[in-house]
């Protein structure tokens, strides 16, 4: 029977990232680990997963190539979106804003180590990489919950009364929930493990913050710009790019829980769907930087990269970046279909 806290089910199913930590069972319980994950060199990311990438090397495999793509297309972008971010000035909540896009960029490099079939499972450097995956993920949706909460103005943005609490939190989350993910994979103690049974993959700590926190963060933060746009600002077109945002992070975790084991299985284990995931969440973080952008004042940022002259800057070349919204997104896609047609052209 499945309690709360089990990470089992989730494991056998989708390459989730805390799985790696979980993976440390080869030291403790070893018989625990079947099929594919009994074979430490080559096994693939998860715990007794039914469908995984095998390790970059392992039958031909090239790691998970699609998600690697994904995930290097995402860090040029978001490295764009910070910097158009920091040059907006005069923009209320740019330094909370920064720090999320901040936070969720380095979030993709670790996402592309911990889930990008490169390392050993249960190796010492995997499980330390997907415990700084889990601490960073966890602050990335504080920063979002903290800049919807700056928004309100209940503190005056980028001052002391904001910034201290704000990145006292971010320093909490990231801290203890890297350390939980820690001592669940090299049991430093027995506050947060072992699993009893081992087979159960069971830690209600990280569970909580790896799986529950995230969610509740989006709700969270859904609401209080509810709050702001309709209530405060009385506008109603900028709540579509908050709608459009909440849609596509659905749609991202939808894929992820329900389809990966679908494109695993159709590309023969050569791909799997987190790289949709990948793209759809920056999609979403891409949405909500222009969302915040909409309701809050500054230069365009196309003036920021010098393609946009005064006409822009002085608003008249909204047109143009509205037309660059989805070109980004279109090179954001593309390439991540091109991996997919790839992953099943190994079929042939």
């Amino acid at each position: 029977m499945t309690r709360f806290g089990d990470f089992a089910p989730l494991c056998h199913q989708v390459p989730s990232y805390p799985c790696p930590a979980l993976a440390q069972l080869q030291h403790h319980n070893p018989s625990v680990l079947t099929g594919v994950s009994a074979n430490f060199t080559s096994a693939p990311i998860g715990v007794n997963p039914e469908c995984g990438t095998p390790r970059v090397g392992f039958d031909g495999s090239l790691a998970n190539i699609a998600n690697i793509i994904a995930c290097g297309l995402s860090i040029i972008f978001v490295t764009i979106l910070v910097l158009w971010t920091s040059r907006r000035k005069a923009a209320v909540g740019r330094v909370e804003m920064r720090a999320f896009l901040v936070l969720y960029l380095l979030t993709l490099p670790m996402q592309l180590i911990s889930t990008g079939a490169f390392l050993e499972q249960g190796s010492t450097a995997l499980t330390a990489i997907t415990a700084v995956h889990a601490g960073l993920v966890a602050a990335t949706f504080w920063t979002l919950v903290g800049t919807a909460i700056v928004s309100t103005q209940v503190v005056e943005d980028g001052t002391l009364a904001s910034l201290i609490p704000y990145y006292f939190f971010t320093l909490v989350f990231f801290v203890v929930t890297g350390y939980i993910a820690l001592d669940v994979g090299f049991t430093f103690s027995t506050v947060f493990g072992p699993s009893n049974p081992p087979e159960a993959l069971h830690s209600i700590p990280l569970f909580v913050f790896t799986n529950i926190w995230p969610g509740a963060a989006a709700l969270i933060y859904f609401a209080i710009m509810l709050y702001v746009v309709l209530g405060m600002l009385n506008e109603v077109r900028p709540m579509w790019y908050y709608v459009l945002a909440a849609v596509l992070f659905v749609l991202s975790q939808l894929d992820f829980y329900l389809l990966s084991k679908v494109i695993c299985k159709g590309a023969s284990q050569k791909i799997d769907g987190t790289f949709v995931a990948t793209v759809l969440e920056t999609a979403a973080v891409a949405v909500l930087y222009f969302a915040w952008r909409s309701i809050t004042e500054g230069e365009s940022p196309l003036a920021v990269v010098g393609l946009a002259g005064s006409s822009v800057r002085d608003g008249a070349g909204t047109g143009c970046l509205n037309a660059l919204v989805p070109a980004v997104m279109s090179s954001l896609m593309l390439p991540a279909a091109i991996a997919l047609w790839s992953g099943h052209c190994f079929l042939l």
